[in-house]
């Protein structure tokens, strides 16, 4: 039985080199088989948790995040007690006239608004710089508002104040929303 032509793709099975003198022979061409794998090695390149792209450790840029929190935290506290300070100061004045006393009672509560929104803001921001180690992706969506929101407001009504809560803000929502950040938050837990 012939096959016909010996270039022939679709001719006789067997090693098409072997027939051709002068040619050593290869014990199989393309490319090498992988190694077996490893049940109890972690995947990817140095990550764990089940697969590639997942970090096994918090990456820096969410640690400064946490950081950062931590820091507006500090600075949220600061400014409650010296509003607080200052409402109680305004309040402890004896007034001549009512004027006076309608404006200086005015501002003393703001002043109390002010302490008391800086007393909650420092709350969340203390909670989500907890929930960073092992939150999930709602932790991460949950930061990036909050910042934002912090660079706005660091921006609008306390301009020379909210400076460092503008550039904090900022850094907060760009190191968590980084893609390594990502990977992170939406690591599988386990």
């Amino acid at each position: 039985m012939s096959h016909g032509d010996p270039n022939n793709p679709y001719g006789p099975p067997g090693n098409p080199q072997g027939d051709l003198p002068g040619y050593p022979q290869q014990p199989g061409y393309g490319y090498p088989q992988a190694p077996p794998v490893d049940p109890n090695a972690p995947y990817g390149y140095g990550y764990g948790y089940g697969g590639p792209g997942y970090p096994a450790q918090m990456p820096g840029g969410v640690k400064a995040a946490r950081v950062m929190l931590w820091v507006i935290v500090g600075l949220c506290l600061i400014g409650t007690v010296l509003y607080s300070l200052g409402a109680a100061a305004s309040n402890d004045e004896d007034f001549s006239s009512f004027e006076s006393s309608l404006s200086d009672s005015q501002n003393a509560g703001i002043a109390w608004g002010i302490a008391v929104f800086s007393l909650v803001w420092a709350i969340g921001a203390a909670v989500l710089a907890l929930q960073v180690r092992g939150g999930g992706n709602g932790v991460r969506i949950t930061t990036l508002v909050f910042a934002i929101v912090t660079a706005v407001l660091g921006l609008f009504p306390f301009v020379f104040v909210g400076i460092p809560h503008l550039v904090l803000g900022i850094l907060v929502a760009v190191f968590v929303g980084k893609s390594d950040g990502a990977a992170w938050f939406n690591r599988p837990r386990g």
